[in-house]
């Protein structure tokens, strides 16, 4: 089981992050470019939103059942001296937490806007950071292998 869910989640990342890299230079190009925000947009940023909140679903599941998660009982706060263990059990979870909750944030605040500009910076400005932390998180050297 264990092993299935890391796939999912591993192959479920490269959604992930094609999406929101779309969605990111969809929004910086037709901001910088005075274009009007359509309904292409908005399925953009929503289909942005949904495939991460699914990504952080399967996340949270894999959390729970990795075998890495007994190093809390075994390490107790040592997790924090031993680098793979702190990325994995501490950096990789609240930063990849903290980035789909400014994708929902920015979701949300893009809707009350009024005007097409002032909706694409902010899905631009809430999701950039957020690729951003993704991509500080991403444990490379595992993942592409």
């Amino acid at each position: 089981m264990y092993e299935t869910i890391l796939n999912l989640h591993s192959y479920w990342a490269y959604l992930v992050l094609i999406i929101l890299i779309i969605a990111v230079g969809n929004a910086l190009f037709k901001s910088f470019g005075d274009k009007e925000y359509s309904a292409k947009d908005f399925r953009i940023s929503l289909f942005t939103l949904i495939v991460s909140h699914i990504q952080l679903l399967i996340g949270l599941i894999l959390y729970f059942v990795s075998p890495r998660f007994d190093l809390w009982s075994e390490l107790g706060g040592k997790v924090m001296s031993n680098s793979i263990a702190r990325l994995y059990l501490v950096e990789h979870p609240f930063v990849n937490i903290l980035a789909i909750a400014l994708i929902t944030m920015g979701y949300s605040k893009h809707k009350k806007k009024l005007t097409s500009n002032s909706k694409l910076k902010t899905i631009a400005i809430f999701y950039t950071i957020a690729l951003v932390l993704f991509l500080s998180r991403i444990p490379w050297s595992t993942w592409m292998s």
